[in-house]
């Protein structure tokens, strides 16, 4: 963790959600008290047919909620996109961008994690921005280079610590249950911080929070947590158990 910043657990519930299961959302509401409240951030960013409502259901709470993607436009004749206007008008405070499976399953370039990125900083949300190598690309030792590349291209100018999340997520950790030794971990948040400061200016960096992501859960949380430029997780299937999502919250405590 890095002292002078209060980490963030975020949770990315994918595609997964009905009206049926907010009380998911209000029993973490419930387990988030006063004194993991002051330790630690949450974030929960539901699909989007569930962002108002959510948002609703978690009013005096200090939960923030968070779209998934947004579009890059603001608006007009693109069916299926939601604005970050849009998101910011549900209520969300965040909006995840660059995520592997948009990247991968959608074509997403690094200019348009960038753009999205930017048309939510517009709509006064702050991006979560994504970045993580492949299992080919580890095993070819390619992994600094290509999160290096990534955040040159995803990162928008200007950013700091209150307009900016960077997430590092290794694609092939992602629902697996496999995960990166700390050792690697350490690494790559501590070039990602190098590389934010020569992107940013070095003040700027040192106050973005770098979530790592990828099969994160209770039994692992403490271990990932501790590592050294580690301000929190993106967390993906735990977060849709509300106990598992507080336990990594009390990891970061």
């Amino acid at each position: 963790m890095t002292a002078s910043i209060k980490p963030l657990v975020a949770g990315n519930w994918k595609m997964n959600g009905l009206k049926t299961d907010l009380g998911i959302a209000a029993e973490i509401a419930r387990g988030h008290d006063g004194a993991l409240r002051t330790k630690v951030d949450l974030a929960i960013c539901p699909p989007a047919t569930l962002l108002y409502p959510m948002t609703a259901a978690l009013i005096g709470s200090r939960i923030a909620t968070g779209g998934q993607d947004c579009s890059l436009r603001d608006s007009g004749a693109f069916t299926g996109e939601v604005s970050a206007a849009m998101l910011a008008d549900a209520g969300a405070q965040y909006a995840i961008v660059g995520h592997s499976e948009r990247r991968t399953l959608h074509g997403e370039r690094d200019a348009t994690v960038k753009a999205k990125a930017q048309a939510a900083q517009a709509a006064l949300l702050v991006p979560i921005v994504c970045v993580g190598e492949t299992k080919d690309e580890r095993e070819a030792g390619k992994a600094l280079a290509v999160v290096k590349k990534q955040l040159r291209g995803s990162v928008p100018e200007g950013s700091t610590g209150a307009t900016l999340v960077v997430a590092y997520e290794p694609v092939w950790a992602i629902g697996t249950g496999l995960t990166p030794t700390t050792a690697d971990v350490a690494e790559m948040h501590a070039a990602i911080r190098a590389d934010l400061g020569r992107i940013l200016g070095k003040a700027a960096a040192a106050s973005v929070r770098l979530l790592y992501g990828g099969s994160v859960k209770p039994s692992n949380a403490a271990e990932l947590m501790g590592v050294s430029d580690v301000d929190g997780a993106l967390v993906g299937g735990a977060s849709l158990k509300a106990e598992d999502f507080l336990g990594i919250a009390r990891a970061c405590g």
